[in-house]
């Protein structure tokens, strides 16, 4: 028996316990019979391969994406998939403009779908990224918990300048983040020249994820600004839709 293995899976097998309940890394530690610097260099492995994912320094760690997708359960994000596929695609032929669904994961932007456009000139996206840089990052922290939030900026700090430029306080990062909220929509442009547009997908009141168009500045004239406006808000009302009934 190989026990390193053997440690990691008894350390899964634990937190699966716990559901969606975060597990500290001290509790982990003490279940295995491990010292911490051990078990934190398991726990980091399992990080880096997606079987864990981490709430916050305080309140430790729970099963990710990777443990769900191994066992073949739809519960973690295939549902919205399976919801939205379809309708991004018909969003992706309407705009000629690729679309993704996005969520937060590990304090980084996490694409758990994208449908590409036939553009000769595209937009790549990074499967996992920070989250003051994109749209969707900030469209998400904005429907945060107050504690979710306060975890986040603990971790991850203040947005430099040349990722969100003017958010350098926190009253500044709040006040920011209370307008997206409050307009369910925000729009980026980076420095690279890249526009984003993000609006929230709802299930039962609370936002889950969001749908976000992406494209070069140089083709974000009015007309294609308010048709990808409208659009994509109806899109997402379609994948809510959708996702209430599946849940009925």
């Amino acid at each position: 028996m190989i026990q390193v293995i053997n440690r990691a899976l008894d350390i899964l097998e634990f937190v699966a316990k716990h559901g969606k309940e975060p597990v500290q890394l001290i509790k982990i530690a003490e279940n295995a019979k491990l010292n911490q610097p051990t078990t934190a260099n398991i726990v980091k492995t399992l990080l880096a391969k997606n079987y864990l994912e981490r709430v916050s320094r305080k309140d430790g760690y729970r099963l990710g994406a990777g443990a769900y997708q191994l066992s073949g359960n739809l519960s973690y994000n295939q549902n919205v998939i399976l919801a939205a596929k379809d309708i991004m695609e018909d969003l992706t032929k309407q705009l000629n403009e690729t679309c993704l669904i996005g969520i937060l994961r590990n304090n980084k932007r996490y694409i758990i779908h994208i449908v590409n456009c036939d553009q000769d000139l595209q937009v790549r996206a990074r499967a996992e990224t920070d989250i003051y840089s994109t749209a969707t990052g900030r469209l998400l922290m904005a429907f945060s918990t107050p504690k979710e939030l306060d975890n986040m900026v603990s971790d991850i700090g203040i947005p430099q300048a040349n990722m969100w430029p003017g958010i350098q306080t926190r009253e500044a990062l709040d006040l920011a983040l209370q307008k997206i909220k409050n307009e369910e929509f925000v729009q980026t442009l980076n420095e690279n020249h890249i526009v984003g547009i993000a609006v929230p997908i709802y299930r039962q009141k609370q936002v889950i994820a969001s749908l976000s168009v992406f494209l070069p500045e140089s083709r974000y004239k009015p007309v294609l600004q308010e048709k990808i406006s409208k659009n994509i808000k109806r899109a997402a009302k379609k994948i809510k839709e959708r996702l209430e009934q599946s849940s009925e």
